[in-house]
């Protein structure tokens, strides 16, 4: 979050619009002055609002706020760029969620590298309601080839997260 930053004047003095007999008086300037020096932070980030709500243009330290309010996870440890780049597709990422696309273009997002899927197509079903009497099971299988610095855990977590429940799947991770 923002907070005091260091030569950042207000653009709007309080003690310039108080009455005369204030403005001559030093130590109304000065106690509004401090004051001024508090507000110029929010002054600041109400007149760039448009730029902290664009991940490319946002504050590094904002963006992982800004992750959260449009429900996407970003690892600290990732390069600047791959974090506003995740931020930035995370709509376009919900509306393909739970796809085979939906899910490689997620891989990709985080880790730079477009996964292979193989999905089996298969369906399960039921001739009556409650029973367990199924076709053949299904699942899919996600090869992964991670460049280095990506965790091969939190990829897992990404995956189990992006595939629906009922959905088996196998990740494989493969070195460079």
């Amino acid at each position: 979050m923002r907070s005091h930053v260091d030569g950042l004047t207000s653009p709007y003095p309080i003690g310039e619009t108080l009455p005369a007999m204030l403005v001559e008086d030093p130590f109304t300037q000065r106690f509004c002055a401090g004051i001024d020096d508090v507000l110029a932070v929010l002054t600041s980030t109400l007149d760039n609002l448009g730029a902290y709500l664009d991940p490319w243009l946002a504050p590094e330290d904002f963006l992982a706020w800004l992750a959260e309010w449009v429900g996407v996870t970003v690892d600290p440890g990732w390069p600047l760029e791959r974090r506003r780049a995740v931020v930035a597709r995370a709509a376009e990422l919900y509306a393909w969620r739970g796809t085979a696309r939906g899910l490689a273009d997620h891989i990709e997002a985080v880790t730079g590298t477009r996964p292979e899927i193989r999905d089996s197509g298969a369906t399960s079903w039921s001739r009556r309601a409650g029973t367990s009497d199924a076709g053949p099971a299904g699942g899919a299988s996600v090869v992964v080839t991670v460049p280095p610095g990506v965790d091969p855990v939190r990829l897992n977590t990404l995956v189990r997260a992006a595939v629906p429940a009922h959905v088996p799947v196998c990740l494989e991770v493969e070195a460079p």
